[in-house]
């Protein structure tokens, strides 16, 4: 999972029976067969028919998720549904009780024939996208646009009755012939109206999102690999094609990093643009499944702050296919999705995955070694704000209490850092032969999609794989109270610890402190006064109590300020730029070339030459 914050001071799933011939009682008996009809939407709701496999007690209970994998939250989504019954194959209801959020028991439960019920979505009542409170993060959440769109997160549709959740699933979707749905999935129906997909078990159909919506995707391959990236533009402001060449070219470099680490054959991207609109989705990031990924984003975003931010999220995603979703532990694997028991290894599971969504750029040419290096001093800093004495393994084996919930960001921070100096002690012990990705690929061999580990083996596993000293480095760092001493390990590259520059924001002091104000009394966008401007305002002759009238052509005050500072972000040196002012009264155009304001940050460089050999094996592979 990947979260994004979006702010002014940051950038910061089914189913309702169309007819009970779908599928036949004995059919039922042997596998759960469920039906929805995307055709008949009420009340913005839609219904899901469950037909019950054989069941040998007099009482069961039918159950929707409180938990998913990769969220590491409750989210309740039995909340969502609605009016659940029950009847035999006679139709006569049965007896339904609900208890607690997300589980309902059937009394004569050796008579059950079906289960039916209503689900509403998820987006409709965010208010912070899962950020905080009740909300449910989007991209795991659910939509329901009648005609329009369907984000079927199948959690969030489909349930499962207690001791048959390693039954096979046939979920038979009726929709209209003007949408197409997404997935990863392969529909065994041919008609334009209805899909069939067939999953082993409940996990696998959870596993596998789907987007209805207009077609509107790209595919391409990579290697031996089909990529398919579909979009929902409500307002038709972006198109599938305007994000392809670029998103091929990041996955490309990622399937040669991986090399034969990864054997997935489809990978599909399900993008959602929000029109942030009250009824809306309002969570952005991604989440991650074994072969796809749902993104949602804001469609307000410029297209270059746009790709940039999908790109970010996606290569994060991606890289999942190595962890949780081949090397994983039992927990993960027999997930609970009532009762979860959390793994102790979200350092690896979110860590390495980040850490990898890094390397990967710079091994491939795509950044420089001084935009790495920024990147990990970025994280550096930020995981200091976190407690640095905690033990790592605990709060990822505590993650859904409330004592340490607060703690999940730093698994993208200091869970990266760990990743980063288990390559850098590997590259050491090794004169620069094996890394991280090494380890992981023998991990791959070892254990696999359909093999889990045992939580607690997993240190005593990787130190046998690799060398003593990643064993120390584990049970000291990861699993022991001691703060990680990062410039050891740089030091060990020939990378040590300085000030350096790096680029700004015209309007953001330190990426979080304003230069720029709002007037109450006309919501136009001010410069502050008796503040020191920085190059860029000095550059193009701006002064303080300044009001910015319009940049580029495009006019802005209060109600899109937050456009204002997404395109700044992706403002390049010596760009031609023209900001309409009003000064005194007066209104003027400044015109003149992007000049980024540089800022100090702590950060490192390298300078040992002696280190060259092993620090090229590391960042270069």
């Amino acid at each position: 999972m990947k979260k994004i914050l979006y702010t002014v001071a940051v950038a910061a799933t089914l189913l309702s029976c169309k007819s009970q011939s779908t599928a036949g009682s004995a059919a039922a008996k042997s596998q759960v067969d469920v039906s929805i009809d995307l055709k008949n939407v009420k009340d913005d709701k839609v219904m899901v028919t469950v037909l019950a496999p054989s069941i040998t007690t007099e009482m069961t209970t039918f159950n929707i998720p409180k938990t998913v994998p990769g969220t590491y939250s409750t989210d309740n989504y039995g909340r969502f549904i609605e009016n659940v019954k029950a009847y035999d194959a006679k139709g006569n209801e049965l007896t339904v009780a609900k208890e607690g959020e997300n589980t309902w028991k059937i009394s004569n439960a050796k008579s059950l024939h079906k289960v039916t019920y209503w689900v509403n979505d998820s987006f409709d009542i965010e208010t912070t996208g899962g950020m905080g409170g009740k909300d449910v993060f989007s991209p795991a959440g659910t939509n329901i646009i009648e005609g329009k769109n369907f984000m079927i997160n199948t959690h969030g549709f489909v349930g499962y009755f207690e001791g048959k959740s390693e039954l096979p699933y046939k979920v038979n979707i009726a929709h209209p012939s003007t949408l197409l749905g997404a997935t990863s999935m392969i529909d065994t129906d041919n008609s334009t109206e209805n899909d069939v997909f067939l999953s082993s078990r409940y996990a696998e159909l959870v596993d596998h999102p789907i987007m209805y919506s207009k077609p509107d995707f790209v595919t391409f391959k990579v290697d031996d690999m089909d990529i398919l990236i579909s979009v929902y533009s409500p307002n038709g402001t972006y198109k599938a094609s305007d994000f392809g060449p670029a998103m091929e070219t990041m996955m490309r470099a990622q399937k040669k990093f991986l090399g034969a680490v990864n054997a997935t054959k489809k990978y599909s991207v399900l993008l959602y643009l929000s029109d942030m609109k009250t009824k809306d989705a309002k969570g952005f990031g991604a989440l991650e499944h074994t072969t796809s990924t749902t993104v949602v984003m804001p469609e307000m975003m410029p297209k270059a702050a746009l790709l940039e931010q999908l790109k970010d999220v996606v290569s994060h995603e991606f890289f999942h296919i190595v962890t949780p979703l081949t090397v994983h532990s039992k927990e993960i694997h027999y997930f609970d999705f009532n009762n979860p028991k959390m793994s102790q290894h979200l350092w690896m599971y979110e860590g390495v995955t980040e850490y990898f969504a890094n390397l990967f750029q710079v091994n491939q040419g795509l950044i420089t070694e001084e935009e790495f290096y920024i990147r990990m001093a970025d994280k550096i800093d930020q995981s200091k704000r976190f407690d640095e004495k905690m033990p790592f393994t605990k709060m990822s084996k505590d993650i859904l209490d409330a004592k340490y919930k607060d703690s999940y960001y730093n698994v993208y921070l200091k869970g990266a850092l760990i990743a980063m100096c288990i390559d850098i002690q590997m590259r050491e012990s090794s004169n620069g032969e094996k890394g991280i990705l090494d380890l992981m690929q023998a991990l791959s061999n070892e254990y696999g999609v359909n093999k889990p580990f045992n939580d607690e083996e997993l240190f005593g596993k990787i130190t046998s794989l690799t060398y003593p000293a990643v064993g120390e480095f584990l049970n000291t760092y990861v699993a022991g109270e001691t703060p990680i001493p990062y410039e050891k390990y740089f030091e060990k590259m020939g990378v040590k610890e300085t000030t350096i520059k790096k680029p700004g924001n015209p309007f953001l002091k330190d990426e979080s402190t304003p230069y720029i104000t709002v007037d109450p009394s006309t919501k136009e966008i001010k410069v502050l006064p008796g503040v020191e401007l920085n190059d860029f305002m000095k550059n193009l002759g701006m002064k303080n109590d300044d009001y910015i009238l319009a940049v580029n052509d495009v006019n802005y005050n209060l109600d899109n300020i937050y456009d204002m500072i997404m395109a700044s972000m992706d403002w390049k040196e010596g760009e031609t730029v023209s900001v309409k002012i009003k000064r005194d009264g007066k209104e003027q155009i400044l015109k003149g070339k992007v000049m980024l304001p540089m800022q100090d940050a702590e950060g490192f460089h390298g300078v040992d030459t002696s280190k060259a050999k092993v620090k090229e094996a590391w960042l270069k592979g």
